[in-house]
């Protein structure tokens, strides 16, 4: 699996500027809803939000991958996000982050979902993969970068 069969352009946001970790995760959910209509905005808010209370999904490394699992989507939906300046995101080295990968998958294919997070966090291992990723100045940048490494 790659990571650019799980998003597209639309789902690709260079230089985005928040200052809170629930501001972030409700543009996640704003996109999101924009790419799986069918899916509230609420609804994904409050799958990440409640997945964000079984503890933060903050990785380390200036990285998180928030993500929540919803009835009605069909497959895995990849968006991805770099702060122009870094969150408070209570990740696991208490750092703040800068690139977010959030995920939406299907509920009840738990065995999807592991393989799905396993590949982001795979490539998310990979720092010269993060640092052009940090580098990216526009979305067409930063999905060209997706493309190109995945």
């Amino acid at each position: 699996m790659k990571l650019s069969s799980l998003t597209c352009q639309d789902c690709s946001k260079a230089a985005v500027l928040f200052n809170s970790k629930k501001r972030i995760l409700e543009f996640i959910s704003q996109l999101a809803h924009e790419r799986l209509p069918h899916l509230s905005q609420q609804d994904i808010l409050s799958a990440l939000l409640n997945r964000e209370k079984l503890g933060s999904t903050g990785i380390g490394r200036g990285i998180a991958i928030p993500h929540g699992r919803m009835s009605g989507a069909q497959e895995p939906l990849a968006l991805i996000l770099v702060s122009e300046q870094p969150i408070n995101f209570d990740a696991i080295d208490n750092r703040p982050v800068d690139i977010f990968v959030a995920l939406i998958v299907p509920d009840g294919d738990s065995e999807l979902h592991l393989k799905t997070l396993a590949t982001i966090a795979d490539k998310l291992n990979d720092k010269e993969f993060c640092k052009q990723i940090r580098s990216a100045k526009t979305d067409q940048d930063l999905y060209q970068v997706i493309v190109e490494q995945s």
